[in-house]
């Protein structure tokens, strides 16, 4: 990569961290993992809200992405101003996450850093990822279809950034 550290650092942010941010954090680990580019990625994820610090990912959405192949290990957190400076992006899953992380974006530079999920996606048309809480199974389904494709995407937009070819880069 371009940079002057191997790592290119990813924060996957929504209210609680314990469906949708955890889960785009398991997906695209297992995104980066399956291209060999394991080694080059940090990702994390955090909330907006810090009621659920400490705990670990949703149990619905933990069945639900194991169905899928993928584990989910975090731990609540919630986001904080040195993310900002840690993190080469900070994507967020809805329009409230993203008010939220905006105004706590210490200046314009942070702010760049700020997209919204859906902005990844290829094949699925969704205007922000759905909170699958409040749901059921269903909606769990949804948001892994929807973090799948937007998960692809992301690595691909990243990978053009650094100026490397998304399809051939295997180091």
């Amino acid at each position: 990569m371009k940079k002057d550290r191997a790592t290119y650092r990813l924060l996957f942010v929504c209210l609680g961290n314990i469906c949708r941010s955890p889960a785009a954090e398991g997906v695209m680990k297992a995104v980066v993992e399956r291209a060999g580019q394991s080694d080059r990625f940090e990702i994390d994820s955090a909330g907006t809200y810090g009621g659920h610090a400490g705990e670990g990912a949703d149990p619905r959405m933990q069945r639900a992405a194991s169905r899928r192949g993928y584990r989910l290990t975090s731990r609540s957190r919630r986001i904080r101003l040195d993310d900002f400076e840690h993190f080469d992006r900070i994507i967020v899953m809805d329009d409230s996450n993203y008010e939220s992380v905006h105004r706590m974006a210490p200046d314009s530079d942070s702010v760049q850093k700020i997209y919204r999920m859906v902005e990844f996606c290829r094949h699925h048309r969704a205007s922000y990822v759905p909170d699958p809480y409040y749901e059921g199974a269903e909606g769990f389904e949804i948001v892994l279809d929807l973090l799948e494709d937007a998960c692809q995407g992301l690595y691909e937009d990243v990978m053009r950034e650094e100026g490397l070819n998304p399809e051939t880069e295997n180091v």
